[in-house]
């Protein structure tokens, strides 16, 4: 499950990865419980379309905006969702569901998935940021994903790069996401020309030549490189594999590789990612395999790398291209 402020997005796979059923609904602006109700009845539901029996279902694994402390049971950092922040999410779903629950911040789970099938399965230092809606970031130090003490590792909208960091209202989101997010592409634009466009139009104009357009984007590029220069400073990773809806276009790689050379520090290889939007659910599938074949461990902390590459049939190659 990809769990989103605006959409939710689940798939249902046998033990070797193998999707055989697919669904893509809007999330419960209720927030809270009301989500956690709808998750299990969305699995519950692909289980049916697939001919499943129940308890033939073995795991779940969730990859939900903010950062999920382990000690509280409670989702930090997650404005997109209501109540998220005092509700035990894993809990409530293995209330629901019957059988273990894998719970973990969606970057994360993009990172798992780009591990294990993406552009990171070459790295065993790599970190995964994805600049879309906001902008977060998973972590991999020497093959394991990094979460930090209270899980909120590679909350980078919270670097004081891009807005100012003392304005309160810049710390809700973040000063780097206030400056990133989707939309700030756009409205780039609209100060520049007076028109009110999609943030697609800006891409699509920009590669018909439209000045402009250009201009929004490679400033959205200029700020991603110095986050990227910010990280590198305390990782140092190998890789930077670049996500989410903004981050994943081909077109961002050039101006952000451009800034970086024009910083003038030491900067890891920049890549795109090879999954796209279905990073964070391919993750999960990484992830539920792991909780069913591994004595039914729950906790997000017991998953580590994915199964082999070799494993994969079908529907995961399809999705690497």
């Amino acid at each position: 499950m990809d769990l989103g402020g605006t959409k939710v997005r689940a798939a249902l796979a046998d033990l070797t990865g193998h999707i055989v059923a697919e669904e893509v609904l809007a999330t419960d602006p209720r927030g809270g419980a009301a989500v956690a109700e709808q998750i299990a009845d969305l699995i519950r539901s692909l289980a049916a379309q697939a001919g499943i029996e129940w308890t033939d279902v073995r795991a779940s694994a969730v990859g939900s905006p903010g950062a999920y402390n382990p000690q509280t049971g409670a989702i930090d950092l997650s404005p997109n969702i209501a109540s998220f922040d005092s509700l035990d999410l894993r809990q409530e779903l293995v209330d629901r569901l019957g059988h273990p629950v894998v719970l973990d911040n969606d970057v994360n789970m993009a990172a798992f998935g780009e591990q294990w099938l993406g552009s990171g399965r070459d790295h065993r230092d790599f970190v995964f940021v994805a600049v879309g809606t906001g902008i977060g970031m998973g972590i991999v130090v020497n093959g394991e994903l990094c979460r930090g003490a209270r899980g909120a590792a590679g909350e980078i909208s919270y670097l004081p790069i891009g807005t100012d960091p003392f304005d309160p209202a810049n710390q809700v989101r973040g000063a780097l996401e206030e400056a990133v997010a989707g939309a700030t592409v756009a409205q780039r634009y609209e100060e520049a020309t007076g028109e009110c466009v999609s943030v697609p139009v800006v891409f699509e104009r920009a590669a018909a030549g439209d000045a402009h357009a250009v201009a929004a984007i490679d400033d959205e590029a200029r700020l991603i490189a110095l986050a990227v220069v910010a990280v590198g400073a305390v990782l140092d990773p190998e890789a930077v594999v670049l996500g989410g809806g903004i981050g994943s276009r081909a077109e961002m790689l050039d101006p952000v590789r451009s800034w970086l050379t024009r910083l003038g520090t030491y900067a890891p290889a920049v890549k795109t990612s090879l999954l796209g939007h279905r990073a964070a659910l391919i993750g999960a599938v990484a992830a539920a395999r792991d909780a069913a074949t591994c004595d039914g461990a729950a906790d997000a902390a017991s998953y580590r790398n994915g199964p082999p590459i070799e494993s994969i049939p079908g529907s995961m190659e399809r999705d690497r291209t």
